[in-house]
């Protein structure tokens, strides 16, 4: 259930993402935008998978949290920063505030 929350915000993202550099300076710029995002994804979430296997237990696991939701929350706190560097900086360096 974790997770599907987790890939909710990745899509919210990746919207927001798109439509902000699609604004500013085209389709190109809005799609690889997109494309930026799903390979820090993909690439983060193969190394958090890797991280989550090694200090995660199997008696831990339930029906809420497993590896892959550990794995995908060691990931959101990256990518969060991520986000904020690369996308919700205005054009004069200032964090926008929606």
């Amino acid at each position: 259930m974790i997770e599907l929350l987790i890939f909710h915000f990745h899509i919210v993202g990746a919207l927001y993402a798109y439509t902000k550099r699609w604004q500013e300076a085209g389709i190109k710029e809005g799609l690889l935008a997109v494309a930026l995002i799903g390979l820090v994804f993909v690439i983060g979430w193969s190394i958090t998978g890797a991280i989550a296997n090694i200090i995660f237990p199997a008696s831990w696991e339930s029906v809420w949290f497993r590896k892959d939701t550990l794995s995908l929350v060691l990931l959101f706190i990256p990518e969060v920063i991520f986000f904020k560097i690369f996308f919700l900086k205005s054009t004069d360096g200032a964090v926008e505030t929606t």
